[in-house]
């Protein structure tokens, strides 16, 4: 006798929506958590510009945030979300958040001179790079969730018997 599952089959993988979420929520804590322990360990502010004020670093990872989402949104859509856009992702993430540091220092009237000053820190103190290892460790993860074919975790007792 075989018992059917009343929600259906199975899913093969998680939905694209759920990868999105997770991948998403990953790289903002791991892009804090390794900007935070980049600023700790190298003993340096991210962003020390005299007469800047923090709101450019914390607009800057607002935007990135949003556009690691939104590019990562569009490659979990696919059918078999490839593992290469990752990298994409990653590289494009980094840039929207040097873009964004700079644009939101001029536009809180730092000057140009200074706008500058912070989007360079931003490259030459590593946090670019803490930014892209975060963007590719969830990326991964949640294309790897995508791409997963495990199905619905089950209790011993509720598999079916294969004698």
């Amino acid at each position: 006798m075989t018992i059917r599952d009343p929600h259906g089959p199975s899913p093969e993988g998680v939905s694209a929506s759920l990868a999105a979420v997770i991948g998403t929520v990953c790289f903002g804590a791991f892009g804090i958590l390794g900007l935070g322990m980049l600023s700790y360990f190298a003993d340096v502010d991210i962003i020390s510009v005299e007469g800047l004020t923090l709101w450019p670093g914390v607009v800057g990872m607002a935007v990135a945030i949003a556009v690691f989402a939104a590019l990562l949104t569009s490659v979990l859509r696919r059918n078999r979300p490839s593992l290469a856009a990752v990298v994409l992702i990653a590289v494009g993430t980094a840039l929207a958040h040097l873009a964004a540091v700079w644009l939101s220092a001029l536009i809180g009237g730092a000057g140009i001179a200074h706008a500058v000053a912070a989007a360079s820190q931003i490259v030459v103190r590593g946090s670019s790079v803490v930014l892209i290892a975060a963007a590719l460790v969830a990326g991964w993860i949640a294309v790897a969730l995508r791409r997963s074919r495990s199905g619905t975790p089950r209790w011993p007792w509720e598999r079916e018997d294969t004698e």
